[in-house]
């Protein structure tokens, strides 16, 4: 089996994701591209100690960037929105 720290890379903190944690309880962690949602779900249970309900997996592509001639483009990565069961939560900074 991965490390728990292979899998889960970080948290990603945006205002969507923190209308999804406050309303209905999702997290949302940029993964591995390699890891499937049966590692996630562990993952997250054991690293925060919460129980996982759900778990869905999207692959987000990279975007073109660009710096005067040189062309280049971003990395694709993949995003993970893990379901808590109620009760449950994971706070990323405690004193905001």
């Amino acid at each position: 089996m991965k490390e728990m720290h292979d899998i889960l890379y970080r948290p990603l903190i945006t205002e969507k994701s923190t209308t999804q944690k406050d309303k209905h309880g999702k997290i949302t962690f940029a993964v591995s591209k390699k890891a499937n949602k049966i590692e996630i779900r562990q993952a997250v249970e054991k690293v925060f100690k919460v129980k996982v309900l759900d778990v869905q997996t999207m692959n987000v592509s990279g975007k073109k960037k660009r710096l005067g001639r040189i062309e280049g483009r971003t990395s694709d990565w993949k995003k993970a929105v893990v379901t808590l069961a109620p009760g449950d939560h994971i706070e990323f900074f405690e004193g905001a």
